[in-house]
């Protein structure tokens, strides 16, 4: 009896180790994005933005959709890396997003901090975000921790008074998730 006690306090430290630790994620994608979405978060001098991207990574293949509320002015303080004459800054305000992965499981993230910055000369933007880990389905259901996606937008469409709306994207997501099961180290090695 007392072995089995000792056997069942192993497998739980076991089971415990596998959820507790940390997986890095990098994660290259491409899609498209719109400087408007039918989701619109009602946040005030806001508008709806959204990203819809497929890709691969540490963590599989996968789909992201991302539905943020934008400031619609430039900002007037904006940081060194996005400020000059050609540049104009844009703070993401709130927002949210899903991973979708090809086994079904579903990686929800929360925005808590970002950007555009549009290089008129070079008629891009960059966009970089923050995601909170907040949880999911299956693999990812008690998973946390923080991701950054990092994406370089090119206008492809532009509405009625020539602001581009409608953008091809390409980038990566980086950083590191705890909580995945271990069903995410089979999947690696696919």
């Amino acid at each position: 009896m007392k072995h089995l006690a000792t056997v069942v306090v192993m497998l739980q430290l076991g089971i415990a180790g596998v959820y507790a630790q940390q997986t890095p994620v990098k994660m290259k994608f491409s899609g498209n994005g719109a400087a408007a979405s039918p989701i619109n978060l009602q946040y005030p001098n806001a508008s709806p933005v959204e990203e819809n991207v497929a890709g691969n990574g540490a963590l599989g293949p996968f789909t992201f959709r991302n539905v943020t509320a934008e400031a619609t002015s430039p900002s007037s303080q904006p940081p060194s890396t996005c400020s000059g004459p050609t540049h104009l800054y844009f703070p993401r305000v709130a927002g949210a997003g899903i991973f979708r992965f090809q086994d079904g499981s579903l990686l929800n993230v929360k925005l808590t901090q970002g950007a555009d910055c549009i290089d008129l000369v070079a008629d891009e933007g960059l966009c970089t975000l923050t995601l909170q880990v907040t949880g999911g389905t299956g693999r990812f259901k008690d998973a946390s921790g923080v991701l950054t996606y990092t994406e370089t937008a090119l206008p492809v469409l532009s509405d009625y008074f020539n602001n581009p709306v409608f953008f091809d994207e390409t980038g990566e997501v980086t950083g590191t998730v705890s909580g995945v099961s271990e069903e995410q180290v089979r999947d690696e090695g696919q």
